[in-house]
């Protein structure tokens, strides 16, 4: 009995004594482990939301885009945006304009989950290796610090769901005339593994890499510098009590999408052409009517930016500019806001920002 006493009161002592440690943790501001697993779970939630939100309700104009930057300029079936998407719904349905959409948040649900948990993580690193630089515990991220925790927030998502993207893109531009035809992600993900190898997922990974950086960089800086202006120099009455309406946030999303995808849609028109390179129907696939079916071949980056400029002009490379401006602007908006709202209905106490 007399041990048994003793277990028990070295048990409520051990209680008392994690429970004093986590409330001196709570007054010093650091949080317990059990909190920050379930904030970085909440945030993870709050990003993938943001993702599958934002994409679905632009997915016919993204599937648009990207039949416009790979199709023939020889045959052509798609010649702008209304066009473009009144053909799709008279020949394949409402269907046809969410078609690859399923994979795509697929994608962009662990993509963009991963891409804002990244881009915090990096914030926090960055922002804590310039303070102990300059000395000033109060110094708070630049615009060119920023631009780089966005960049490795990038290449870190789109890494790591890159084989996801390379059979979307394929399954977006198939229509229901193709002579073969992916049956969904898994079916596609298997075939290209079956006849091109490992190495065809990651067809176009390289010009995504290197156009993700100022891509996904801007978006972050120009919508953090954006946020941080308005707060700071509140002109026109746009903040009340340091916080921005919904509506405010929206444009400066908006503008941070227009910048970041002005400045790498030529790579992003080179990632999809070589994504098409290997894909014994892509030939019939991407000239519409069947002429010309010669294969599509780029040994590289440089390769496939020579032959397009040289074969189309320099105009191809923004093939698609249009309905991606279209899209991306309340594409961006809509998942920083949705990102930010869901956090708050979670209760992540973290902003961007921070």
């Amino acid at each position: 009995m007399a041990s048994e006493d003793v277990k028990t009161s070295e048990s409520a002592v051990s209680t008392i004594v994690n429970l004093a440690e986590e409330a001196k943790l709570a007054r010093e501001g650091v949080k317990s482990p059990s909190y920050a697993i379930l904030s970085i779970c909440k945030s993870l939630v709050a990003g993938g939301v943001a993702g599958g939100v934002s994409r679905t309700a632009v997915a016919p104009l993204e599937r648009l885009k990207i039949l416009l930057q790979v199709q023939n300029p020889h045959s052509t079936k798609y010649n702008g945006t209304i066009q473009g998407l009144k053909y799709i719904w008279r020949t394949e349905g409402f269907r046809g304009l969410f078609k690859g959409n399923g994979t795509n948040c697929a994608r962009i649900v662990p993509n963009s989950a991963v891409k804002f948990f990244s881009y915090e993580e990096a914030s926090k690193g960055i922002l804590y290796l310039y303070q102990q630089q300059t000395g000033n515990e109060d110094a708070q991220l630049t615009p060119l610090l920023r631009l780089g925790a966005g960049a490795c927030a990038g290449i870190i998502a789109m890494s790591a769901t890159y084989p996801m993207d390379m059979v979307r893109g394929r399954l977006t531009v198939q229509t229901e005339g193709s002579p073969y035809q992916y049956r969904g992600m898994f079916h596609a993900l298997s075939t290209v593994l079956r006849q091109e190898g490992p190495r065809a997922l990651y067809k176009g990974w390289l010009p995504s890499v290197i156009g993700v950086i100022p891509y996904v960089g801007l978006n972050f800086a120009v919508y953090e510098s954006l946020k941080d202006w308005l707060i700071k120099s509140r002109p026109f009455g746009l903040v009340e009590d340091s916080e921005l309406s919904v509506t405010t946030r929206l444009a400066c999303g908006a503008a941070a999408g227009t910048v970041g995808q002005t400045v790498a849609y030529p790579l992003d028109v080179i990632r999809r052409r070589m994504q098409m390179v290997g894909w014994k129907d892509a030939a019939s696939v991407v000239t519409g009517d069947g002429r010309n079916r010669a294969s599509l071949e780029y040994t590289g980056m440089i390769d496939a930016f020579r032959k397009t400029v040289r074969h189309e002009g320099v105009g191809a490379l923004y093939k698609g500019l249009v309905p991606n401006s279209v899209k991306v602007v309340p594409s961006i908006a809509i998942a920083f806001v949705t990102y930010e709202v869901v956090k708050d209905v979670l209760g992540v106490e973290i902003r961007i920002s921070d």
